[in-house]
């Protein structure tokens, strides 16, 4: 299977610098990274930048070469990671806009009561968390998870915490969200591999951070459902309603509102006023669609000769723009048409999905400069070479690197970014299943310890009405259950393959 784009190399180093003086750049890079983001609350984007610049400075590369090297992994990590992120959101988009969403929370809830219910949460957390960012998961799932607690009496944090660990498993370790892409792409890892073996973990690192941990946290903080919370009737969330203190959050109006006017609108005008349900099992089929296209591709890969037909045709369909896309497509009729929206509608919607992500995407694209001049200058080998000599496992040099950025800096999509970067010449000397789990370890320690320099530690904070010590005592620990049992699966299936 052919992999996303791995890094692009330099004919030769851009620069001769000593061993010593490689790893003073890269200590020294990364810590303008951390202290922009985390003591001078700079955008990571401008982080990233200058902490390109001070790498080739300190590493005595030209500053042309440093120049080029950075706009090189700028265009590679956009053209692989970028067109994929903005598919996505595309579906995300019209799974939130046309009640899709909804309906499948609906429907999974209504299924189930009393100890059921924290697996239930959990699991349709997991099926929305497949297409939808992080944020726009909370926003979707927060409203019912309320409406739950507060009708059945069945303790907040245990259906909180598996809708939240449901959704923050398949962020870090499932294709095609940024933070797995940016790693597969940054390793050359092949996606079907890496998606199957991220499945293969979510299911019990979900469990155990979900369930598990929700029953044992619920009886130990104790929360009442915050009442300014929670929506009139049963549907989303009431208008003009937000976290704790008004701060605005992404929502599904933003996502068809952005760039508009009128972004905080309760409800667009450009969009049917009675929406038509789109139905639960269209809404999974487009979500399962691109999915399942690649992993076609991948056993097609295991079990079929490389000149067969239906090889060639996986291998096509299979493909990860040509998956989202198809995706796309789907969702425009299954969750466009069948909602009420005429095409216009249904294209600003779809319009709509992407000023939202173009934070995301300039994080990406400049983490991928960093991480372009952190290979060409070498630092990759040095690490790669000490590694070796000190027989430090590639996997856990990747999670222990994630782990550091991620604590330092708050951002998973930095940490994965620049885990990825150090590590990728160690991904040369691996075959083809190791390098994806390689990704997942990355994945894995991107996502360990969220605390205050993290904005999803203060996005569930404000939607749970929690303090800072109760937050930490409960998302905190349930992020590092989810780092720590995703990498102990990681390191099982390494054993296997």
């Amino acid at each position: 299977m052919t992999s996303l784009s791995a890094p692009v190399l330099a004919a030769e180093a851009i620069t001769s610098a000593g061993t010593g003086q490689l790893v003073l750049a890269a200590v020294l890079g990364i810590a303008v990274v951390v202290l922009l983001i985390a003591w001078a609350k700079w955008h990571p984007f401008l982080a990233l930048i200058m902490g390109a610049a001070v790498l080739g400075v300190v590493a005595g590369a030209a500053p042309d070469d440093t120049i080029t090297s950075f706009t090189t992994g700028v265009g590679s990590t956009v053209g692989s990671v970028g067109l994929l992120i903005a598919l996505g959101s595309m579906i995300g988009a019209l799974l939130a806009e046309s009640g899709g969403a909804d309906g499948i929370v609906t429907a999974i809830v209504r299924r189930f009561s009393g100890s059921a219910l924290p697996w239930a949460m959990a699991g349709v957390a997991a099926l929305i968390g497949l297409p939808l960012f992080f944020e726009v998961g909370v926003v979707l799932l927060v409203p019912i998870v309320l409406l739950v607690a507060q009708r059945t009496d069945v303790p907040l944090l245990k259906i909180g915490i598996p809708a939240l660990a449901g959704l923050s498993v398949l962020h870090g370790l499932v294709p095609p969200h940024p933070g797995p892409l940016v790693a597969v792409s940054s390793l050359g890892a092949d996606l079907g591999l890496t998606l199957a073996f991220g499945l293969i973990c979510a299911i019990p690192t979900v469990i155990i951070a979900g369930p598990v941990f929700g029953n044992f946290i619920a009886k130990r903080v104790p929360l009442a459902v915050p009442a300014q919370l929670v929506p009139a009737g049963g549907g989303g969330r009431s208008a003009g309603s937000g976290p704790a203190g008004g701060q605005d959050f992404v929502d599904r109006d933003d996502l068809a509102n952005a760039g508009s006017t009128e972004p905080d609108k309760a409800v667009d005008s450009d969009l049917p006023a009675r929406r038509r349900n789109p139905g639960v099992v269209p809404a999974v089929l487009t979500i399962l669609l691109p999915i399942v296209l690649m992993l076609l591709r991948a056993v097609g890969e295991l079990t079929l000769d490389e000149d067969n037909g239906l090889r060639k045709a996986l291998d096509i369909a299979g493909t990860p723009v040509v998956a989202l896309l198809a995706g796309v497509l789907l969702a425009m009729w299954t969750l466009g048409k069948r909602a009420g929206f005429d095409r216009a509608q249904t294209s600003a919607v779809i319009g709509g999905s992407l000023p939202p992500i173009a934070g995301i995407l300039l994080i990406v694209a400049a983490g991928g400069g960093f991480k372009q001049v952190l290979v060409d200058a070498g630092v990759g080998n040095v690490v790669a070479d000490a590694a070796k000599d000190a027989n430090i496992s590639a996997l856990l040099l990747g999670f222990l690197v994630a782990v550091g950025i991620r604590v330092a800096t708050g951002s998973a999509t930095v940490a994965t970014i620049t885990a990825a970067g150090i590590v990728a010449p160690l991904a040369a000397t691996l075959d083809k299943p190791e390098v994806s789990l390689l990704a997942l370890a990355i994945g894995c320690g991107s996502l360990f310890f969220s605390h205050v320099n993290d904005a999803g530690f203060w996005l569930v904070k404000e939607y749970f009405g929690m303090t800072v010590g109760q937050t930490i005592k409960t998302w905190s620990v349930m992020e590092t259950i989810i780092s720590v049992v995703g990498f102990a699966c990681v390191l099982i299936l390494d054993i296997f393959v």
